[in-house]
């Protein structure tokens, strides 16, 4: 937490400093990168711990892989059909990836990975090319008409290509910022009620019971937030699922 001079300092928390000392320098490492490892470790720790003794009855590990897998698995079934099975690893991937980076933001002295523009267009961009290249590589040179809306009249080709054109590549826009302004939003809110419980419970005997109404709401931010790490996933992962679909069917 960060109090300068009683005023509420929420951006210091996304600032990226080197870890591994000189050797975190020389290659850049920041902190961000530490935590985009240590998701990836828990992502793939968890699936193969839960595999390893799978069991008839499971226990919570394998419940809770299960369901993932399971929950993930349902939602490419849904949204791409049968031939989406292909592409439930990619799918699933980024779900568990953006997934452990939006929670282990909210450990103490964690930090979001996900709250940086940089990353969630880099994972935006890794979408987008993937898609586009499954479309290519399944549809050939048909895969243009996809810009062409079917029973448009030839005198509208050229307002509504720029417009699908534009549309279909603002979608790497749209699945970064969003992402990132959530995460964003909700770590400044918390970083600003916190501020207010320091503040205030600094104003002598009744700085406690001032204190208290902050600190009550950024419980319950606390706990919305949690919520929206699981929805910004959710939301990450079935626009994937959705675009996959176009790339799949054009349509």
């Amino acid at each position: 937490m960060a109090v300068e001079g009683k005023t509420i300092d929420a951006l210091s928390q996304f600032e990226l400093s080197p870890v591994l000392g000189v050797v975190g320098q020389a290659v850049s490492f920041s902190q961000s990168n530490l935590f985009m490892l240590i998701a990836t470790v828990l992502s793939c720790g968890l699936m193969l711990l839960s595999a390893r003794r799978a069991q008839l009855v499971p226990g919570r590990l394998q419940a809770l892989g299960e369901s993932a897998y399971e929950f993930i698995a349902g939602m490419v079934r849904d949204q791409v059909g049968d031939e989406g099975k292909k592409y439930f690893p990619f799918v699933f991937s980024v779900f568990m990836f953006v997934l452990f980076g939006n929670l282990l933001g909210m450990l103490p002295y964690a930090f979001t990975f996900t709250s940086h523009i940089a990353v969630t267009l880099a994972l935006a961009c890794v979408v987008f090319v993937t898609v586009t290249v499954i479309a290519l590589m399944r549809h050939g040179m048909h895969f243009f008409s996809y810009f062409v809306p079917e029973g448009a009249p030839v005198w509208l080709w050229p307002i509504i290509i720029p417009v699908e054109i534009i549309s279909y590549f603002s979608r790497v826009v749209s699945l970064s910022v969003r992402l990132f302004a959530n995460m964003v939003a909700g770590h400044v809110m918390l970083k600003v009620f916190a501020t207010f419980v320091v503040l205030l419970g600094g104003l002598g005997a009744v700085g406690p019971f001032v204190a208290a109404m902050p600190l009550a709401v950024n419980v319950v931010l606390v706990g919305f937030e949690l919520l929206v790490a699981f929805l910004q996933a959710y939301v990450f992962a079935i626009l994937t699922s959705i675009y996959l679909h176009d790339a799949v069917h054009l349509h």
